[in-house]
């Protein structure tokens, strides 16, 4: 394991993405990734099971994607970065994602940044 990320699991809200959670979530961050092609979008969206089945997604996957779990996502390795692509298709912003991540209402969580319009 990496040395820098020793105790990392004592910071709470923190979720490391190494190579061994890349290694564990490689079909569903290239699953993901995937999200940027046109072709996919629409076949996700027409038949979400048959393309998670496709991709070989494990049931763990299929459920978090499913119920759109965001954070659970992350905990479990999605990268982030890949995750954004599939908010788009779920027609959420990342703020919105942010929000929902922090267990607020969207306006609550705007209320936190520091937007003059916003409070």
């Amino acid at each position: 394991m990496n040395p820098q990320l020793k105790g990392i699991e004592q910071l709470s809200g923190t979720y490391a993405f190494d190579i061994r959670i890349s290694n564990k979530t490689l079909k569903l961050n290239r699953f993901l990734w995937k999200m940027i092609g046109k072709e996919w979008r629409e076949r996700y969206l027409a038949d979400p099971e048959a393309v998670m089945q496709e991709a070989g997604l494990n049931d763990t996957e299929k459920e978090l994607l499913r119920k759109q779990d965001w954070l659970g996502l992350v905990q479990y390795g999605a990268n982030f970065f890949v995750l954004e692509k599939f908010a788009r298709v779920a027609r959420k912003t990342n703020l919105e994602v942010y929000a929902i991540m922090r267990g607020e209402s969207f306006e609550e969580f705007m209320q936190t940044r520091r937007v003059p319009e916003s409070r």
